[in-house]
């Protein structure tokens, strides 16, 4: 029994951590939401920026009022 253990302990110990870099290099499998995520940060960058500038604008014609 106490063999058999160690043997699985490590096969677990050697074949997680190879999993889990085989993973992370599996580029195709995360490109899809990557580029989704990106783009939604982009567009709400955009948005904040289009915000601030509107404020932007707003204040300094209440200035110059």
């Amino acid at each position: 029994m106490g063999v058999k253990l160690e043997i699985f302990r490590m096969i677990i110990y050697l074949t997680f951590p190879v999993a889990m870099f085989w993973v992370s290099n599996q580029a195709e499998w995360f490109e899809d939401d990557v580029i989704q995520r990106k783009l939604q940060e982009i567009e709400e960058f955009k948005e904040r920026l289009r915000k601030r500038r509107e404020e932007k604008l707003l204040r300094d014609a209440q200035q110059n009022s």
